[in-house]
Parts: structure tokens; C-alpha cells; sequence
């Protein structure tokens, strides 16, 4: 492992709570979609919130089982024991049907594999990539001068052009240009750092080649954008289903 991904694992297990809210706050979202993929029709909003904190917890039980050496995704790992969580409540429900107890399921070193059939789909890799990405543009926005990012997000995210920008800011063209790229360039420090952290294997480690997120700025902008505007409907709609509750 590189050393930022071996610090973060450190974090975990030392029970470093803002290590623990990091990882929750990037993943939380994607893993709370996969919920819901998986048991729709099955549980409801309240549940799959429930179902998250449960999750959480039993990764913090089984951390130190962890072992990144074997090859295994972080991610998949993850999602493996969300599966164990989502089945152990359906089981319960079932139980509950017929009337009979049921024996407590136990977190073992299947979740180094796969459980029950919890196979890390492409939607789901996708979306473990994305929130990485999302992760390492919102940490540019908070290292950023507010109005270079603001700048930056109305050239990307919105598709404002650099004159209208120009004009809207009573700037230069070339000033916009300018901002732009020390926003960029900071991103593709940050996306580097993120990227390092939460990858466990070299698989991962290239998947910003192949996104497009190295190499040419006109090939990382529209890159950036399109995973800026679908994780953000990711979060959006995770957000929209807790404020219900």
C-alpha cells in the first residue's frame, strides 16, 4: 500500500472518529443507493438509514480483518458487509413471519471475498470511483479562493462561457482563463491525494487514466463535469430521501 492509504487504515483502527466520518461522508451516499437497489419494494427509507448506521457499525467490529495485501477492493469489502447487514434484516423479517427465532449471522472473513452473492456490479464500481472524485472537488472548493472556484464551477458545471463569465465578474477573458487553471491544477492534486487514500489496489489506482482524468485539460474538464453532474444527482437524491425523515 502507499503510505496515504496505509495512514487512512491506520486512522480507522486507531478509532479515529474523523477518519471514520471521512469515510462516511464520501461513501455513505453510494453505499445508501446500493441499499436501496437491493431492496426495493423491501425497505423503506427509514430502514435503509437504519440499515447504513448498522452498517458503519460492523465495519468498526471488523476492521482489523481487513487486510488490503489480499488484493480486495476496499469498496467491495464494504459493500460485502452492507450485503450481510441487508440479508441479516430480511432474514429477520422472514423469521419474524413464521414465527421462529433466528440465529445472529456473524462477520467472518467472508467479507475478504464475496458474500451472498454481493458482487461489486459496474453501477456500484462507478459510483465508488465517482465519490472519489466528488470527494477530492469539494476539498479544492474549501482550499480554493472562493471566487476562482465559483469561477471554475460556472465554466465546468455550468457551461457559462469565458466572455459571459468575463462579463458577469468584470473581468478579463484571460483572468477567467487564468483561474480556471490554478482551480484545475489544485483539483488534480487533490483528485491524486483522494485517489491514493481510498485505493487498495492498482486496478483502482488507474482508473483516473482511463476516465480521462490525465493528461489533456480539455479531456479533464469534460471528464470532471460529466462525474461532477451525476454524483450530484447521487448525493441529491440521497439527500432528498433522509430529509423526509
Amino acid at each position: 500500500m502507499n503510505p496515504l492509504t496505509t495512514t487512512f487504515v491506520a486512522r480507522l483502527r486507531d478509532r479515529d472518529e474523523s477518519a471514520w466520518f471521512e469515510l462516511w461522508d464520501v461513501f455513505g451516499p453510494v453505499i445508501r443507493n446500493q441499499l436501496y437497489r437491493w431492496g426495493r419494494g423491501a425497505v423503506g427509507q427509514e430502514t435503509v438509514r437504519d440499515l447504513t448506521q448498522e452498517t458503519l457499525a460492523a465495519l468498526s467490529n471488523s476492521i482489523e480483518r481487513f487486510d488490503p495485501e489480499r488484493g480486495v477492493r476496499f469498496s467491495t469489502w464494504l459493500l460485502s458487509i452492507a450485503k450481510h447487514v441487508l440479508g441479516d434484516e430480511l432474514d429477520r423479517r422472514n423469521a419474524l413471519k413464521r414465527g421462529a427465532g433466528r440465529r445472529a449471522a456473524s462477520l467472518d472473513e467472508a467479507f475478504m471475498g464475496e458474500w451472498r452473492g454481493a458482487r461489486a456490479d459496474e453501477i456500484y464500481e462507478q459510483n465508488v470511483f465517482h465519490a472519489k472524485v466528488y470527494a477530492s472537488i469539494k476539498a479544492t472548493e474549501a482550499v480554493s479562493d472562493f471566487v476562482h472556484f465559483q469561477i471554475f464551477r460556472m465554466r465546468l458545471f455550468e457551461g457559462v462561457t469565458g466572455k459571459d463569465v468575463a462579463l458577469r465578474l468584470g473581468i478579463s477573458e484571460p483572468q477567467v482563463s487564468r483561474h480556471v487553471k490554478r482551480v484545475r491544477e489544485s483539483l488534480r492534486v487533490e483528485l491524486h491525494s483522494f485517489i491514493d487514500t481510498y485505493s487498495f489496489t492498482e486496478e483502482e489506482r488507474i482508473e483516473p487514466t482511463s476516465a480521462g482524468l490525465v493528461g489533456d485539460d480539455a479531456l479533464f474538464d469534460e471528464a470532471i463535469c460529466e462525474i461532477w453532474h451525476r454524483q450530484m444527482n447521487l448525493v441529491l437524491e440521497d439527500e432528498q430521501r433522509t430529509s423526509k425523515h
